[in-house]
C-alpha cells in the first residue's frame, strides 16, 4: 500500500485532480489493494468518510478521511453507488458534493467492484477519450466520442503517451485521461498532428492519424514511449523509426520478441554491444559507426566482426540491416523499464 501511495506521490504535481483521482485507483485495482485500503484512499482524497457494503448479508464498514474505522450505520443523506451482487459504495459528504466527488465514488465503486469480483467492463464507465482510443468501439462511436471532445474531424491528430510520474514542463491543451494498458495505466493525451516534440519527459508520441483511427497513434506511442531511454533520450517521435514502429505495434506487446532479437538479447552481454549497434544503424559504415561511437575504426571493426557471428547473419546491408533494425527495437521493447517507478531522489 506505501508503495502504491509512493506512485501516486511522484505523480505531476500539475496534473488536474481528477486525472490523479484516476491514476490512484487505477494503482490501487493493479496493486490488488483491499477494500478498507480503498476505502482509506477515497476518504482521505475526498475528506469525507467513504463507505461500502460488498454484498447481500455483508456488514457495512465506513472509514473517516484518517484511515480510523467509523462505528455505526451510515447517514441516510449519503451519495451511493449501486453495483450488481448487492455492493454498494458511497461518500459521507455533509453539505453540498465538491467539484470530484463525483469522480471518487466512480473510481471507487470501480476498484471495488473488481475486487468483489465484478467484470470491469461491466461496471466503468465509458469515458470519450477511452473510446476514441479503443479499437473494439465502432467508427461511428469513436466520431462522437471525439466530438464530445471537441477534436476537430477534418484535422490529423496525435496520441502522447507517458508513464504516471511523468515530468510535464507544459500541459498542451488536448483531452486527456488514464488508459489501462498491458503495462499498467498510462497517461495519454491528444495534441494535433503538428506536435512532433513535447515538454514531458518520459514520453512517446505516436503518428498522426484521422480521429477515427486514434487508436493506431496511442498503439504507436505506446511503443515510442517503451523506446524511450531516460535521461538520455526521454522523448521518442513515432516518425523518428516510421513504419517500423506501426510494425511493432500491430505485433502487440507479447509477439515483438523474435529469434533474432533472442540473439540480439544474448549479445547484450558485452558492455559495448548497445553502442555499436546503435552506431551501425545509425551510420552506414564501420569508419562512420566508430566516429559515432567514440572508438577507434579498428575496435569498431573486430567488435562488428564478433557481433556478426553471434547473432548469426550479415546486418552491414540489404535486408540483413533491417533485420538488425528490427531485432534491435524488439530487443529494446522487450528489456524496456519505462514505467518502472524511478528511485526516490
Amino acid at each position: 500500500m506505501q508503495e502504491l501511495l509512493g506512485r501516486i506521490a511522484a505523480l505531476d504535481p500539475d496534473a488536474s485532480l481528477g486525472i490523479r483521482v484516476i491514476a490512484c485507483f487505477d494503482e490501487l485495482i493493479l496493486g490488488d489493494v483491499n477494500t478498507r485500503g480503498l476505502l482509506a484512499t477515497a476518504a482521505s482524497l475526498a475528506g469525507c468518510p467513504a463507505g461500502a457494503k460488498t454484498g447481500a448479508g455483508r456488514s457495512e464498514l465506513r472509514l473517516g478521511p484518517s484511515g480510523d474505522v467509523l462505528t455505526g450505520a451510515r447517514p441516510d443523506d449519503v451519495t451511493v453507488s449501486q453495483l450488481p451482487g448487492g455492493v454498494h459504495v458511497w461518500l459521507e459528504r455533509s453539505g453540498s458534493p465538491h467539484a470530484n466527488d463525483a469522480i471518487i465514488l466512480e473510481r471507487l465503486a470501480l476498484a471495488v467492484g473488481v475486487r468483489a469480483g465484478i467484470e470491469r467492463r461491466e461496471i466503468e464507465p465509458r469515458r470519450d477519450l477511452r473510446v476514441v482510443l479503443d479499437s473494439a468501439t465502432s467508427a461511428s462511436e469513436r466520431a462522437e466520442a471525439a466530438g464530445r471532445l471537441g477534436l476537430d474531424g477534418t484535422r490529423t491528430h496525435r496520441v502522447v503517451a507517458a508513464p504516471l510520474f511523468a515530468v510535464w514542463e507544459s500541459h498542451p491543451a488536448g483531452p486527456s485521461d488514464v488508459i489501462s494498458t498491458a503495462f499498467g495505466p498510462v497517461h495519454a493525451t491528444v495534441v494535433p498532428a503538428t506536435t512532433t516534440e513535447l515538454d514531458v519527459r518520459p514520453s512517446g508520441v505516436g503518428i498522426a492519424t484521422p480521429i477515427d483511427e486514434l487508436e493506431a497513434s496511442f498503439r504507436t506511442a505506446l511503443v515510442a514511449v517503451r523506446l524511450c531511454r531516460p535521461p538520455s533520450d526521454p522523448f521518442v517521435c513515432a516518425d523518428r523509426y516510421g513504419g517500423l514502429i506501426q510494425l511493432l505495434a500491430d505485433a502487440g506487446p507479447s509477439t515483438t520478441a523474435t529469434s533474432d532479437s533472442a540473439r540480439i538479447a544474448t549479445v547484450m552481454a558485452h558492455p559495448w554491444a548497445d553502442s555499436t549497434i546503435e552506431a551501425i544503424l545509425a551510420t552506414s559504415s564501420v569508419r562512420q559507426a566508430a566516429r559515432h561511437a567514440g572508438v577507434h575504426h579498428s575496435t569498431a571493426q573486430t567488435r562488428s566482426e564478433l557481433l556478426r557471428a553471434e547473432v548469426g547473419f550479415d546486418f552491414q546491408d540489404g535486408y540483413g540491416r533491417i533485420r538488425l533494425g528490427l531485432a534491435y527495437l524488439a530487443w529494446r521493447l522487450d528489456s524496456s523499464r519505462v514505467f518502472d517507478l524511478p528511485a526516490p531522489g
